[in-house]
């Protein structure tokens, strides 16, 4: 019993590990193959393919444990009752941290995996327009774009900035999120303000 629960627990070990690797490996080269990922976690091809059959699998697993992080996050933000504007703030505070890692969804989701990842997305996309939405309705967001595209346009930025900050280490999340909320429609003054001295 003991061994099979260590080999289990060997195996759990292992699909993470290649999935932290693909997270670092495709953000360095969206285009790199199962082969590289194997090579960079320390094992062999076909065990890549033994978790992932195909790396539309891998693509799919990484997107689900990006929209499993993100929701949870915003789910607990918004239960904050604060303002749409402050709960963004903290939102961004929040997913910095592993911002740069998910970026690489953004490229993936521009290619041949489109169809999938935006699928996928879905509930990160719903509650991201919800936040918007009622930062529109109580006035502290703009009202030029719908809230679907808006909280689109605002979240790009971030994970832009995330990959800029990546190579060059100039920017950081005060950055992302100051030029969010400008995204967003929030004057400068009030959105220095809210970020406060964040770094």
């Amino acid at each position: 019993m003991s061994t099979q629960s260590s080999r289990m627990r060997s195996m759990i070990e292992t699909r993470g590990r290649i999935l932290d690797v693909a997270l670092d490996v495709l953000g360095e080269n969206p285009d790199a193959g199962m082969g590289e990922i194997a090579s960079t976690a320390g094992v062999v091809r076909r065990t890549v393919y033994d978790h992932f059959p195909s790396r539309l699998d891998l693509v799919r697993t990484l997107t689900e444990r990006a929209v499993t992080e993100m929701t949870a996050v915003l789910n607990e933000v918004n239960a904050s009752g604060t303002e749409a504007d402050a709960t963004w703030v903290e939102f961004i505070a929040r997913l910095w941290p592993v911002a740069h890692r998910y970026r690489v969804l953004l490229a993936l989701r521009r290619g041949e995996y489109g169809e999938a990842i935006h699928g996928l997305l879905g509930p990160v996309d719903e509650l991201l327009a919800d936040l918007v939405k009622r930062g529109q309705d109580g006035g502290v967001f703009a009202q030029h774009l719908p809230a679907g595209l808006l909280s689109q346009v605002a979240y790009g930025v971030v994970f832009a900035i995330a990959d800029s900050d990546r190579s060059n280490g100039t920017l950081g999340a005060r950055a992302a999120t100051i030029t969010s909320l400008l995204m967003l429609g929030v004057p400068e003054t009030r959105a220095i303000a809210l970020v406060g001295d964040q770094p």
